[in-house]
């Protein structure tokens, strides 16, 4: 028999996929070219008399290794690897935002304002307000900025050369944009277009998790969906034990809460045939895919049981992932201390900023439905 790679070897046994018929191999592979590997082998039966089944064996067709079986006073054996591996390339992206402010308004920040009115025969009633820290916006403008880069972003990457395809006008330096979760994820995933949420297109998801899970039972699956789908599945699952009465044997949450209190709080983490299934609804799914369509990408977070490896990771550089810088002027921070100054004007300048880049390590193991 011709292959293209050397992945059996001497007293290998493999079965033909199209056929069922099972070989062994006799003899150590024959390299005669650079993708063409010729190995010599036997029917396994149990008598002479079987024929191969020339018909399943043609250019293209599939084999399977079984085991390795060995003579008495064996002198060898090998390695057999049973699972590919890619690799995929991903970049560390910068972020930074700033915030600038006056040494007036710094020094006005924690003040309240009170506004006073007249109220009750001449009583006075007072009306306060607060202004917004500086800190406090920048914080939720950065942390906002890098948590949808690495939920939605697209990468701009050019992969034949390793090079962004986007670079600073002025400065012509390069701006890598790495992808986020959802374009990795998008790349690989099984999807599904539905017309109306069932409990049937739900089992759909789950049983194609299954099938590219390591194993059958004992995995973590959560669906994140939009506001559309999270009202939906409320609607099929109120439906469902309505109509079939099951009771907390068949479906419970995990949460000590006792969260699946019909028409109470909601539906959130369930075991299905063996298998945890959860649910978490995120507004910024609405934003990005819509509120009148529904809209879930379903993740396996199993962990690796031997490296502990997460599903999903953030990489950064160390101690890079926040970074906090002050430029003070005229009054510094608060805008009435003295000291040196790093600038002339009556003013300072916040600046956060960081590095970061996710990856999901298999994408294959998901599944995104949506509404059509």
């Amino acid at each position: 028999m011709a292959f293209r790679e050397r992945y059996y070897e001497k007293y290998d046994t493999f079965r033909i996929e199209n056929s069922g018929q099972q070989c062994m191999v006799v003899s150590r592979p024959v390299r005669k070219g650079d993708n063409y590997w010729e190995v010599t082998v036997r029917l396994v039966d149990h008598t002479y008399d079987t024929v191969l089944d020339v018909s399943a064996c043609q250019p293209g067709d599939k084999t399977r290794w079984i085991s390795a079986h060995m003579p008495e006073l064996h002198e060898e054996g090998y390695t057999k690897w049973q699972s590919n591996v890619e690799k995929h390339r991903g970049y560390i992206q910068t972020h930074r935002f700033d915030a600038s402010y006056s040494a007036q308004y710094a020094a006005m920040e924690d003040v309240f304002v009170k506004i006073s009115q007249g109220k009750d025969q001449g009583s006075m009633t007072e009306t306060i307000y607060k202004m917004d820290t500086v800190q406090k916006n920048l914080l939720e403008t950065f942390l906002t900025g890098r948590n949808q880069a690495l939920l939605f972003s697209k990468g701009n990457v050019d992969p034949a050369t390793g090079k962004p395809t986007i670079v600073d006008p002025d400065s012509n330096r390069p701006i890598y944009i790495s992808d986020g979760l959802i374009p990795q994820v998008e790349a690989y995933a099984s999807k599904y277009a539905y017309n109306r949420l069932t409990i049937s297109v739900l089992k759909t998801a789950i049983m194609a998790l299954n099938e590219k899970a390591k194993k059958p039972t004992g995995n973590h699956y959560v669906f994140i969906v939009n506001e559309k789908f999270w009202y939906d599945l409320g609607d099929i699952l109120d439906t469902y034990l309505a109509q079939y009465h099951t009771d907390g044997t068949y479906m419970w949450s995990k949460a000590a809460n006792d969260y699946v209190s019909v028409g109470a709080k909601g539906f959130d983490t369930y075991n299905w045939q063996g298998n945890s299934v959860s649910f978490k609804v995120d507004r910024t799914f609405s934003r990005e895919f819509g509120y009148d369509k529904g809209y879930a990408l379903a993740l396996d977070l199993t962990a690796d049981k031997t490296s502990a490896q997460p599903p999903i990771a953030m990489f950064t550089l160390k101690g890079g992932d926040m970074i906090t810088n002050k430029y003070l002027g005229v009054g510094r921070e608060n805008g009435l201390s003295s000291g040196e100054v790093a600038s002339p004007v009556a003013g300072s300048k916040l600046i956060m900023w960081g590095y970061s880049s996710l990856a999901v390590f298999n994408p294959y193991r998901s599944y995104i439905l949506r509404e059509i």
